[in-house]
This record gives C-alpha cells, sequence and structure tokens, in this order.
C-alpha cells in the first residue's frame, strides 16, 4: 500500500501541472459564476438576519427549511423537505436581566434553549452554591434556595484569553494565574460534586426546592462570549450572563452585598413538532442511482444565529448547488444535497437518511460535507477508505492551484466517528469525507456561541469552499469508475492490543426533547 501511495504522489508532483493546464471549460465556468456572480453575502443575509438560528423544533427551523427549498425551486433545482422524526417545539423570546441593586445595570444574558417562559418578571436576591462537605449537608441547605436565584458556575479568575496574557504578561505572573485557574476550577468541580449532584441534575434539584431561576455562566475562553446550550428546569428561567457580568453578581454576593436582579423571559411552548432534512437534486443523466452527496448540517443552537455553524457550510452547498445547476446542467451521476436536521444533538438528521435511503447510501459515489466554520478548506482525509488518495487525488488535481495548494491530505486516514455529518455515511460504509477548514478562533470565538454571526463570515473563503465543492462535485460525477469502498486496516489498539474496529451505523433520536 505504501508504495502504491508513493507513486501516486509522484504521479501528483510530475503530472499534475499538465493536467492542470487542460482547460475544462466546466471548471472554467464553476469559477467564472463563483467569482462573477456570488450570491452568497445575500444568502447569508437572509438565513443569518432575517431568519435567525435554525434550533430544532422552533419555527425559525421550519422558516429556513421553506426558505431553501423556495431558493432551489427558483434555480429550477428540485426541493423538498423530509420528515423523520419529531421534536419538542420551543420558540425564544425576549431576554431582559437587570441588577436592581445596589445599583443598576443592565446585563448581558439570554435564557438558554428550552428554558420555560415567564408569565411576568421576578425581581429576588442572588446566592451562591455552598461549598458543603457532602450531599447530606447540601440537603439541609437548600431551603435557603427558595425564592433566589441560584448563582451555580465558577467565578472566572480572568476574563482575558490566555492569548492576551501570553503577549502582555511576565512569565511568571501567567504561569500563576494558569496556576491559580486550575485549583480553583478543581475547588469548584469537588464543590458540585459534593451536593450530589451532576451539573445537569442539579438545575433540576434547585427548581424542585423553589429557586426563583438558575444563572449560568458558561464562558467560552474569549473576550465577552460564552457558550449557549439548553436548559434542564421545565417551570423556571435558566439564563447565561456573560463573564463581565456575571462576576459582578458573583463578587456583590460574595462580599455580603446581597445583590438583586430582574429577570424577564419570554418563550413559547410549540407542542410536538415535525423534525426534517431538507433535500435538493440535479438528477443524472446516465446513472441517475448513483449519487454524490453535498451535505451540510442546516440547524443550529441559537445563542447567535448559527453563522459559522453552520450557516457557511450550508451557503458553501446552496452556492455549490446553484452553480452547478447553471454550468453542469445534466451530470452524468445524480447531485443530491442534504441539509440535514438535528446534528447537534447527535447527528439525528443524517443518520434517519442514512437509516432510511439504504438504497441511496449503498449507490454513494462521494459525499461531501463542510462544518466547521468560515475559513477555506485546508484538510482532506481519506477516512479510512484503502483507495481514496487514488479518486480524491485525481479529482483534486482539476482544482485552481491557488485553492489546492492550501489544502493537505492524508490517506487513508481513520474513519470519523462523529462530530459532523459525514460521520453518519462513513459508518455505513459509503466514502464520505470531511472539508476541514481554517480555524479563525472558531472553537473559542464562534462554535455554539452568542458571537456566531453573519459578521464573523469571511466571505472570500467561502467563495473558495463553494468553488472546490462544486468541482469536486463534478469530478466525482464524470469519474467513469465507481468510487472503491474497501476498507484499511485500522491501527491497533493501544487497551485491546487488537486492530481497531470500523465504526457501527448508530440510530438517531425520532423524539426529542419529550418526556
Amino acid at each position: 500500500m505504501k508504495k502504491g501511495v508513493l507513486l501516486f504522489l509522484t504521479f501528483l508532483l510530475s503530472g499534475s501541472l499538465a493536467i492542470a493546464q487542460v482547460k475544462d471549460p466546466v471548471i472554467e465556468s464553476i469559477v467564472k459564476e463563483a467569482n462573477e456572480n456570488s450570491q452568497l453575502e445575500k444568502l447569508a443575509h437572509e438565513l443569518m438576519d432575517v431568519i435567525g438560528p435554525r434550533l430544532v423544533g422552533t419555527p425559525q427551523m421550519k422558516q429556513a427549511g421553506d426558505w431553501a427549498v423556495a431558493k432551489y425551486k427558483d434555480w429550477n433545482i428540485s426541493a423538498r423537505t423530509e420528515n423523520w422524526g419529531e421534536w419538542r417545539g420551543w420558540e425564544r423570546g425576549i431576554s431582559h436581566i437587570d441588577l436592581v441593586y445596589p445599583r443598576t445595570e443592565s446585563l448581558e444574558g439570554m435564557q438558554l434553549a428550552w428554558s420555560p417562559g415567564m408569565k411576568k418578571a421576578v425581581t429576588a436576591e442572588l446566592i451562591i452554591i455552598p461549598d458543603v462537605t457532602d450531599s447530606m449537608e447540601f440537603k439541609k441547605w437548600m431551603p435557603a434556595v427558595k425564592g433566589k436565584f441560584v448563582l451555580i458556575s465558577m467565578n472566572q479568575p480572568t476574563g482575558r484569553p490566555d492569548y492576551n496574557w501570553q503577549e502582555f504578561a511576565k512569565k511568571e505572573s501567567f504561569e500563576k494565574m494558569k496556576a491559580d485557574r486550575t485549583a480553583q476550577t478543581e475547588a469548584w468541580r469537588n464543590r458540585i460534586s459534593k451536593t450530589g449532584h451532576t451539573p445537569r441534575t442539579l438545575s433540576v434539584a434547585l427548581e424542585k426546592a423553589g429557586a426563583a431561576g438558575v444563572v449560568t455562566c458558561n464562558w467560552s475562553n474569549g473576550f465577552g462570549v460564552n457558550k449557549i446550550f439548553a436548559a434542564y428546569t421545565k417551570k423556571i428561567p435558566t439564563i447565561d450572563i456573560s463573564l463581565e457580568d456575571y462576576g459582578l453578581l458573583y463578587r456583590l454576593t460574595e462580599s455580603g452585598h446581597k445583590p438583586k436582579i430582574r429577570v424577564q423571559t419570554e418563550s413559547k411552548e410549540k407542542g410536538r413538532v415535525p423534525a426534517f432534512n431538507t433535500i435538493a437534486e440535479i438528477k443524472g443523466s446516465e446513472k441517475p442511482n448513483e449519487y454524490v452527496i453535498l451535505s451540510a448540517h442546516f440547524d443550529s443552537w441559537d445563542g447567535g444565529t448559527g453563522a459559522t455553524d453552520n450557516g457557511t457550510g450550508t451557503l458553501t452547498m446552496m452556492e455549490a448547488m446553484r452553480i452547478l445547476k447553471k454550468v453542469y446542467p445534466n451530470p452524468k451521476r445524480t447531485i443530491l444535497v442534504g441539509h440535514w436536521g438535528s446534528e447537534e444533538q447527535g447527528l439525528n438528521g443524517s443518520r434517519a437518511f442514512v437509516a432510511d435511503h439504504l438504497e441511496i447510501v449503498q449507490n454513494v459515489q462521494a459525499v461531501f460535507n463542510q462544518d466547521n466554520g468560515t475559513g477555506r478548506v485546508v484538510n482532506l482525509a481519506g477516512q479510512g477508505f484503502l483507495n481514496s488518495y487514488e479518486y480524491l487525488g485525481r479529482w483534486l488535481t482539476k482544482v485552481p492551484d491557488e485553492i489546492r495548494s492550501q489544502i493537505q491530505t492524508s490517506f487513508p486516514g481513520s474513519p470519523g466517528t462523529g462530530g459532523s455529518d459525514f460521520a453518519s455515511f462513513v459508518a455505513a460504509g459509503a466514502p464520505a469525507f470531511s472539508l476541514s477548514s481554517l480555524n479563525w478562533s472558531y472553537g473559542t470565538y464562534t462554535w455554539h456561541t452568542n458571537r456566531d454571526t453573519y459578521d464573523k463570515i469571511v466571505f472570500d473563503d467561502v467563495r473558495s469552499n463553494a468553488i472546490l465543492t462544486a468541482i469536486l462535485a463534478y469530478m466525482a460525477s464524470e469519474d467513469p469508475d465507481k468510487t472503491s469502498r474497501d476498507k484499511s486496516v485500522l491501527p491497533i489498539n493501544s487497551q485491546t492490543g487488537q486492530p481497531g474496529s470500523w465504526p457501527e451505523p448508530r440510530q438517531p433520536t425520532r423524539r426529542g426533547g419529550l418526556d
């Protein structure tokens, strides 16, 4: 196998330039259309600014699905929404959070997803989870929470990200801060553990004890940015407050000033609503029952507007489909795009598609998935498919050098077991690949955060990704050969001493958030 890879790489080095110099009118048209008639900014505005976040089960997710179907039909591409389950319906409303004592200040924060709505504003004192000796002492303390907002997150020692400390602090100062933070984090973890609860069950216990609400701060280690996930309470609000304002509340409470906040959050329960994928396809002219699949999840968390997770992946696939329909309207194989629902809760939409459409999965030529931010694609791995270097490498030779030269490849790689929707197809043995992007501080600043908004999109990079995706789809469609599904021998498992095993397909959650 190593000899084959070496020979192929030699071929690439010696022959790729000559191949690239042979003009392909379809590829030239793809590049021209992407650069001269891009729809990315318009699509981004309509999806992120007008519709907004796309939490599964919300009216905005339904609105986004209808919008995408209408867009595809405007481009003369067949499209539909396809139900695969049901989810707890919920709609976010306003969040107003104010410090009212010992002084007045509007605070930055919001209710978490699926937090229950409030009929009226509540003003109450704050209290901090105590450092008890064990769960019995905690139970004795619990009556103290009645009618109060409870702070359950650690007060961070600094709101400055580590890179800021590295740039400006003395080395010994930075090291001291990190050591203190590590000790404080461990102490807080022990504090929560001694209550007898996990962070998840703690909120429910406080609700049962009569707390007015639960107050958290899920800092994302960057200036002004928090992760926004789901509430576990059913009757009282769970709110997340920015690090800067959470620290203020914590210090006032800790110093005995008995601060009070006024909280008004509105949300609506919508009962059971359909959970769905949005599917569009350009039918193949010669091999309509073989498929090239473009893949991106459509849903998002709703602290921001889901711009880079996964609005940019969605834009990449929509723009690639628009371009392909215009310059390559009669592909040899069917080109299908899947905008998956409820990826954020466990790849549910793509897992459902794989389970419900085995006839498609068995005839997949290739799946190209994009889901890690706004940056240009810089990594492409073979996902454990033994001969992936042959066909992916051949297709990549047709990609313009300014795009291809940025991409590092690794073959055969190992099969992805999760992380994004390509893994649903890999588990079923279909050749599916992640178009992995340049970081752009994704993990800290936009992934699942309150700052994942339109202004973080880098449109030049997304345009590059749309060109790459469209060319790969074109090449995969035109390839006279069916792609190999042969699997490589996986590395030895260090614990068992046996070769690693291929991931097994997993069933989706088809009823989410419903008791």
